[in-house]
């Protein structure tokens, strides 16, 4: 069992880390495109950035590993040979799962000690490729603004040379109002030897530059509405500009010490030191809530050496005599009513807005604090899933029994599909705070066990119910398109079909399906509700078609073949319509057989 599973888990490990990796790429590609970066540090992009997709990978490889072993198993009968020599499934699991339950603890180390770290070299490294400034290409008659403070235009260029012709510079390093422009036949572009400068060789051209420098003592206002500018001829001119073309790398300590760059220990220290944060800046504003007067008057106040609250009283008598809020409506001139009520709403506005403020750095502080519980209860996640998805394959590639790639591929993708789904929305619920962190992140573990330990129970008992012929017809059934019969006739039969018998068992059955299709009626609006199997002409259509298959005419064996196997309410029209056929070529069989034996054909018979 470890010489098959062992390869094959290796195998589609490696092609579902492909498969991520090349989404991750896809994700970053317009990152890496065109900044000259070296292969090496592309290299090692994609090392720490497959290393951050194990946890995607591993469960998918687990789950189609199980399933095409298994799968193979049974197709080739070796798993019902091993039953059949007194070997159960779980003896015939048990050297997988002993491994299983050693890649799980390998999977809990690697979450721990190694993802952070991989996790922190990959974002340094993507964040110092995306503050890598791209090459310059320079494109042909149309303006190019990839320099910083500067846009340039060229006619056309020699590919060969690298020479640049007709050229328009816009020099904007001084700000717009100080544009510089220069123009030149030609000229060709070269870094200096640090990398950290543009340099610019020009043959024969023009620079023009206004004179608004204030350091020069000039302006705008002083010379009236002319403004001077200076222009230079130039046979050979040299241009720097600051263009920093070296690949730097930013420092990890920012990275390292956020929540994915920690292990369980740190993770816990860090969830510690901000709840402590998050309560004591609660109750400072709990506080200054209860404490912060209105209107003048303080009914709680805030005691230094006991730190509690103490409430104040108040006489009501003086609170209405101090505030009469009718008596500044009855005041001679009612715009200082109006005053007085601005200034208590521009005041309520203010406090308002400073509670929400709070409100804000306080939902900040949580969900960081979440953030990192997530990340905690990850460290475990990958392994229980590894594990699930072990006892989801290999029972049912034991049911299926359907080897090779085609169909465990179909089913794992599927059944992935369905825990990333699941897995994402409990991440974003528990991200949000609409469900505890331990509750979101284990959905996903929680909606698959159950399944796991179904299919294992039933794939120990040898059960019939999930095989994949059954499946097949079971999909067909719900589609409508369910495998028609295939009667033919029979060479030799034990018993001969009476139409007196017959007939009589089709006007029963037609009562039957009569009775049937008046109820669907009954139902009105509710009748969509009644389109599923009528359990009730079952066992007497197996009766009918058991019997009349022993018949010779060719026409009343094609109309049995119009039967479905499973009567529905759905094809009850189409049923009537057959009995009723058959009703009358039994019919007219039988009259014709009456004719036939009349006392005159007899006595023709018998001369």
């Amino acid at each position: 069992m470890l010489q098959r599973f062992l390869p094959l888990l290796a195998m589609t490990f490696f092609i579902c880390l492909f498969i991520v990796l090349m989404q991750f790429l896809w994700k970053s590609i317009d990152d890496l495109v065109g900044k000259g970066l070296e292969v090496s540090v592309i290299g090692e992009l994609f090392f720490y950035a497959a290393l951050t997709m194990v946890p995607m990978a591993l469960p998918l490889a687990v789950l189609l590993a199980s399933l095409m072993v298994f799968g193979n198993l049974g197709e080739n009968f070796e798993l019902t040979a091993m039953k059949a020599s007194g070997i159960s499934l779980f003896r015939i699991m048990k050297p997988l799962t002993i491994v299983m339950i050693l890649i799980a603890i390998g999977a809990f180390f690697f979450q721990n000690n190694v993802l952070p770290v991989a996790q922190t070299k990959m974002w340094t490294l993507l964040f110092s490729v995306r503050q890598k400034t791209p090459e310059v290409e320079i494109p042909q008659r149309s303006f190019y603004d990839q320099i910083p403070n500067m846009n340039l235009y060229v006619e056309r260029k020699n590919a060969e040379t690298g020479m640049l012709y007709d050229m328009i510079i816009y020099d904007l390093s001084r700000g717009l109002d100080n544009t510089r422009v220069i123009l030149a036949d030609s000229g060709r572009f070269n870094f200096t030897e640090d990398k950290t400068r543009l340099y610019l060789h020009l043959y024969t051209g023009e620079m023009f530059e206004n004179m608004r420098d204030n350091s020069m003592g000039l302006s705008s206002a002083s010379s009236g509405s002319y403004l001077p500018f200076r222009r230079e001829s130039f046979t050979e001119k040299e241009v720097y500009f600051p263009f920093d073309a070296n690949f730097n790398r930013i420092d990890e300590g920012g990275i390292r010490s956020q929540y994915v760059g920690q292990n369980i220990s740190e993770l816990k220290h860090s969830i510690d030191s901000i709840g402590r944060q998050v309560d004591s800046i609660g109750n400072i504003y709990a506080r200054d809530l209860l404490t912060t007067p209105y209107f003048g008057m303080q009914a709680r106040s805030y005691n230094r050496r006991t730190g509690a609250i103490e409430q104040h009283e108040v006489p009501l008598s003086g609170v209405h005599k101090l505030y009469d809020v009718d008596s500044l409506f009855e005041a001679p001139d009612p715009g200082y009513a109006k005053s007085y009520v601005s200034q208590a709403l521009a005041k309520a506005k203010r406090q308002q807005q400073d509670y929400q403020y709070r409100s804000l750095v306080l939902a900040e502080q949580a969900k960081l604090m979440r953030r990192h519980d997530i990340e905690l209860e990850r460290k475990f996640t990958l392994s229980f899933a590894c594990i699930i998805f072990f006892f989801i394959g290999a029972p049912l590639g034991a049911i299926i029994k359907k080897g090779g790639l085609g169909t465990p591929l179909v089913i794992s993708v599927l059944l992935f599909i369905v825990y990333y789904i699941i897995d994402n929305a409990g991440y974003k619920m528990a991200r949000d705070g609409k469900v505890p962190v331990w509750e979101g992140i284990w959905l996903s573990s929680a909606v698959l066990l159950p399944l796991g330990v179904f299919l294992t129970y039933k794939a120990a008992g040898d059960s019939a119910e999930f095989k994949f012929d059954g499946l097949v017809k079971l999909f067909r059934r719900v589609a409508g398109r369910e495998m028609p019969r295939a009667l033919v006739l029979k060479e030799v039969h034990m018993t001969d079909v009476n139409p007196a018998d017959a007939i009589a068992m089709l006007q029963s059955f037609l009562m039957l399906e009569e009775q049937e299709q008046q109820m669907v009626k009954r139902l009105g609006k509710f009748a969509v509700f009644a389109r599923g199997p009528a359990a009730a002409l079952q066992q007497p259509l197996n009766q009918l078609v058991d019997y009349l298959s022993n018949t010779d005419d060719n026409y009343v064996i094609a109309l049995l073949n119009e039967y479905p196997f499973t009567p529905t309410n759905r094809r009850l029209a189409g049923m009537i319509g057959t009995t009723r056929r058959l009703l009358e070529r039994l019919g007219a069989t039988s009259d014709a057989a009456d004719a036939h034996n009349t006392p005159d054909n007899e006595s023709e018979h018998t001369s």
